[in-house]
């Protein structure tokens, strides 16, 4: 199976796609898209989906894992999150690929065995699982820990995406 993985956010939004099963995964790519601050809102959110629209025609994933974040403690950040989470969904939903959605420590869990592990502990297990380096942007590492968390799931238990 492959998976495009996505850490999203409206600044910066980690993309990876990874490919084999639960036992053993290969990193196909990962990037992040980025935009400015001072930048229209809809500017923003069109290079986010242009980037997730890029990623998915290039890479031809069979769905897209997201890391969903519930609670937040600022209004703005969670809103613009939405912009992301927007831009997200949209791409899917035009190259018609299912949506399924993480938490934080579902994600640990999948991948350390603890849902409240560090994020050291969480990398180290995405170098042993890959067998190599891992790229320098959090974000773009964060997407690919979404992305293999999806792999490790039954398909009975995988979370879409619901409201």
């Amino acid at each position: 199976m492959r998976v495009l993985g996505v850490d999203p956010g409206i600044a910066n939004l980690g993309l990876a796609v990874v490919e084999g099963d639960a036992r053993r995964a290969r990193l196909v790519y990962a990037g992040v898209v980025a935009t400015a601050a001072g930048e229209p809102a809809e500017v923003r959110v069109g290079r986010l989906f242009q980037g997730v629209r890029a990623a998915i025609g290039d890479h031809r994933p069979e769905a897209v894992a997201v890391e969903a974040q519930y609670f937040y403690r600022q209004n703005e950040r969670a809103f613009q999150v939405g912009w992301g989470m927007g831009a997200v969904l949209a791409a899917a939903s035009l190259a018609g690929l299912p949506v399924f959605a993480y938490g934080p420590m579902q994600i640990k869990k999948a991948l350390v065995g603890a849902g409240r592990a560090e994020k050291a502990q969480v990398a180290y297990m995405l170098r042993a699982l890959l067998g190599g380096p891992l790229p320098e942007s959090n974000h773009a590492t964060d997407a690919i820990a979404v992305a293999l968390t999806h792999l490790a799931q039954p398909p009975q238990t995988r979370g879409d995406f619901r409201m």
